[in-house]
């Protein structure tokens, strides 16, 4: 068997089911990359005469493919929140980042430590690949389509989405302190040089290359004089691309974080605007797109799986992958949002609905590339954290979210003793 052409053959398969999926699974609990990861699986040990898929063999491909699907939903997470930037409206978003992804950092990597037997520089590793969530398999549990209503985000699909927006990027860091940990030379002189360049100078370059972008883009898309350049009239969707590259490359050649980068700048575009039709144009693209590219990513995953990804997975490493998904990011999250606007139950449930996914897939093949670490190992330890997030999350979170509407709704209903608009619904914190 020819397997280009193979090939081929399952790239348009893994097409046609991105697109009739999500009709099929829709409002049932069974998510779409839960069931592209089981038919990656079943591909896989299918007799078909695939090439065996070995992420550490092929590290950059696996790199540079997670990347692309990243930035993509990036994208289309700025894009889609309807909440304007404020300090105060995104209170839930900054304790995320600044509470609950810290501790998880340091708890992931004391069990990676202490339980798993890693090395201190891959146990701070494990800690910062595992801990961003994800905005590309979240989907079931964060925002829609981009509308005109800046109210009309619920408290956990806002939290969640503009927490995987940022959190993506604001976990490098963390990622370049374990690749400097594990480098030669004076412990002192390798931190001195990450809390400088890494961990301040990057993640402000990345802040300010999005906003220059975005806001230079925004302005030429709705204001510019000349037709030719004010694109929102022209209705092109791939244009959301050409600022997601623009955006990344040019963060990049700065020395900045280019995923910080995308989201600020779709965030910043959509500001440009907010109730313009084009939003609506841009994201349904990217949206697409992204779909499209997971679909593919996840299919080449499961294969990994069937080709024995999970071979070096010991009972110790998969109990780290538990805590985090079961324990630790659930109680951090819960608990970091104490005193939030999110009521008690939104609180539970955007602690427990910290999706796993592609972001990790992608700093463990940057870092493996970067400098020594347990590549098998650590390869095992996260393609099954993903994994089991992906089967628990895509299982439960269509009830869990549909449970939650139905108590908005009905608080609403109370209040307004009729017909409560979307806004109102979603103003109410259960």
């Amino acid at each position: 068997m020819d397997v280009p052409d193979l090939i081929f053959a399952l790239a348009g398969a893994g097409a046609l089911l991105a697109a009739a999926l999500p009709r099929v699974l829709e409002q049932r609990p069974f998510s779409l990359p839960l069931a592209f990861l089981a038919a990656g699986v079943v591909v896989g040990l299918l007799p078909v005469g695939l090439p065996e898929l070995d992420p550490v063999e092929h590290g950059p491909f696996v790199e540079h493919a997670a990347e692309v699907v990243v930035i993509v939903s990036l994208m289309g997470a700025g894009l889609a929140l309807d909440r304007p930037f404020a300090w105060r409206r995104w209170a839930t978003t900054w304790r995320l980042l600044l509470i609950a992804m810290p501790v998880t950092i340091a708890l992931v990597a004391w069990l990676g430590w202490a339980v798993a037997g890693l090395p201190a520089a891959s146990a701070l590793l494990l800690g910062a690949v595992l801990s961003p969530t994800d905005p590309v398999l979240a989907g079931d549990v964060q925002v829609g389509e981009p509308t005109d209503a800046e109210e009309s985000e619920d408290e956990v699909r806002f939290a969640l989405t503009s927490e995987a927006g940022l959190n993506d990027g604001l976990a490098f860091p963390f990622v370049m302190l374990a690749i400097a940990l594990a480098g030669h030379g004076a412990v002192a002189d390798r931190v001195g040089g990450w809390a400088v360049e890494d961990l301040l100078v990057r993640v402000v370059v990345g802040v300010v290359g999005g906003l220059v972008v975005g806001r230079l883009l925004g302005r030429a898309f709705f204001r510019a004089r000349a037709n030719a350049l004010r694109l929102s009239e022209h209705a092109d969707g791939f244009v959301a691309l050409a600022v997601t590259f623009l955006a990344y490359g040019v963060t990049e050649l700065c020395h900045g974080y280019g995923f910080i980068a995308v989201f600020v700048a779709a965030c910043s575009i959509r500001a440009a605007e907010r109730s313009h039709g084009y939003h609506g144009v841009m994201h349904g693209f990217v949206e697409q797109v992204e779909r499209l590219l997971t679909a593919w990513l996840l299919l080449l995953l499961g294969v990994a799986f069937a080709d024995g990804l999970l071979g070096a997975l010991t009972w110790q490493l998969a109990l780290v992958g538990v805590l985090l998904v079961l324990v630790v990011r659930p109680l951090v999250g819960t608990l970091s949002l104490v005193g939030s606007p999110a009521g008690r139950r939104e609180r539970v449930v955007v602690g427990v609905f910290g999706v796993r996914g592609i972001g990790s897939l992608y700093y463990l093949a940057y870092a493996l590339e970067s400098a020594a670490f347990p590549a098998r190992e650590l390869w095992a330890v996260v393609g099954f954290t993903v994994a089991f997030s992906v089967m628990l999350h895509g299982v439960t979170a269509t009830p869990a979210v549909s449970h939650l509407d139905a108590l908005r709704l009905r608080r609403a209903r109370w209040w307004t003793r009729g017909t409560p608009s979307d806004e109102q619904v979603a103003r109410e914190h259960v």
